[in-house]
């Protein structure tokens, strides 16, 4: 049985890098398969397809997808009051002709969107004025496009959002994730300055304008007019602020955020008309990644069914590595496993995967978050089919293997070091 269930992920595995399904479908229709494989009957209360796969599946990850909800609702807002793209301006007008200075602004920039949400929308709110002014200043678009990237990935370890989804993928507190996450924090933020630093200065400055570059004089009174105040800048730090000085939960902590660019980036007259208006586009931009976690929250469901635990455990506690040093050796050679939509893409199939190895004892639960979070952070700048690796790189007017093997190196250099902290905290 354990094998067929294995046959059902490769096969599932092939679905999603030939295109034949979209993501979400393949991993909705696996999780039916292997519930089906593994003894699971059709009906019933508990342990069933309809009634714990589709039913309790599709909900299993709702708090995660309350956050993804609020969080591109403050994005979102923080585009339409021109929170994100003064704060690239600023950063412009203080960088002046320095490439390296401009180039550390808008990674900084990238980070606090990165925090707040992720994907192609938090691209967006730090590229659309920043990937255009580092190429101004003669930063190499691959450059510019890797910077925004590895920007994210740096606030990927302190995303509220992230937070969630890996407390309720691996059955973790959410405060042991957050504590283990703010550890990974500083391995990112070192491996994503020295990109930035290194990169800027070996491929040298060109002017090669991929889109139309806005002026890097300052900024003139009819531009300072679109410009927001400069007390709602701190509206990306706020939520973070919240969450972690003060331990507000992280559904209220993303809302006390929305209010406060609300209010302080907009006149009282027009909080009602922007606020639904915003969210109203908040359901767009999160309309999939809500979809691909409810067929997760299934795929999550089904590994974990007595059946599948059963007959994978042996499979899985046989070809896993033992120890800390093969369990870093071993899992950072897998890393590239993680990119197209691959077997370790912890957003896809790599849930699962790591359903499994939780939910079957192979490793401590806590090694498996830490195994999803060093994954989490290559994926999420260098695969060439992630929506804000394609926005990225396209917008800077480069294709995104391009950005692949620019900041390949550094993201798998960042996965080996969360694995070896992972190792010396939980396998050792």
């Amino acid at each position: 049985m354990g094998i067929a269930i294995l046959v059902v992920m490769a096969v599932g595995v092939v679905l999603m890098l030939t295109r034949v399904l979209p993501t979400a479908f393949a991993l909705g229709l696996m999780a039916v398969v292997i519930a089906a494989v593994a003894g699971a009957p059709w009906v019933g209360k508990e342990g069933s397809i309809t009634g714990t796969v589709l039913q309790t599946g599709s909900a299993l990850l709702a708090a995660t997808m309350v956050a993804v909800l609020l969080g591109s609702w403050l994005g979102t807002l923080m585009a339409e009051t021109g929170i994100a793209a003064t704060l690239v301006r600023k950063i412009v007008e203080f960088g002046g002709e320095r490439p390296a200075v401009v180039a550390l602004g808008v990674y900084v920039v990238a980070v606090l969107c990165g925090s707040i949400t992720g994907s192609a929308p938090a691209a967006m709110l730090a590229g659309v004025v920043g990937i255009p002014a580092m190429i101004a200043v003669g930063v190499p678009p691959v450059v510019a496009g890797g910077t925004v990237l590895m920007g994210l990935a740096t606030g990927l370890p302190v995303e509220l959002i992230g937070w969630q989804f890996l407390a309720d993928a691996v059955g973790l507190p959410l405060e042991q994730v957050r504590s283990f996450q703010l550890k990974v924090f500083p391995i990112a933020l070192v491996v994503g300055v020295t990109y930035v630093l290194v990169e800027t200065r070996r491929r040298g400055a060109r002017h090669a304008w991929a889109v139309r570059a806005p002026s890097a004089a300052p900024a003139s009174k009819r531009v300072r007019r679109g410009d927001a105040p400069w007390f709602s800048l701190v509206a990306p730090l706020l939520p973070i602020v919240l969450a972690l000085g003060f331990e507000l939960p992280i559904v209220p902590s993303l809302l006390v955020g929305v209010v406060f660019a609300l209010v302080t980036s907009t006149r009282p007259g027009r909080w009602g008309e922007t606020a639904m208006r915003s969210l109203y586009r908040a359901f767009d931009v999160a309309a999939a990644p809500l979809v691909l976690f409810v067929a997760i929250g299934m795929l999550l469901s089904a590994v974990r069914l007595p059946g599948a635990v059963g007959a994978l455990r042996p499979i899985i506690s046989a070809v896993s590595p033992s120890g800390p040093v093969l369990f870093v050796v071993v899992f950072a050679v897998l890393v590239p496993l993680c990119l197209y939509r691959g077997p370790l893409n912890v957003y896809g199939l790599g849930a699962g995967v790591a359903g499994v190895l939780a939910s079957g004892g192979v490793y401590p639960v806590p090694a498996v978050l830490g195994l999803m979070s060093s994954y989490g952070q290559v994926l999420c700048v260098s695969d060439p089919t992630s929506t804000q690796t394609v926005w990225s790189a396209q917008y800077a007017g480069v294709r995104p293997e391009r950005v692949m093997a620019s900041t390949l190196p550094y993201t798998w250099v960042m996965a080996v070091g969360v694995l070896v902290l992972t190792s010396v905290l939980f396998v050792a």
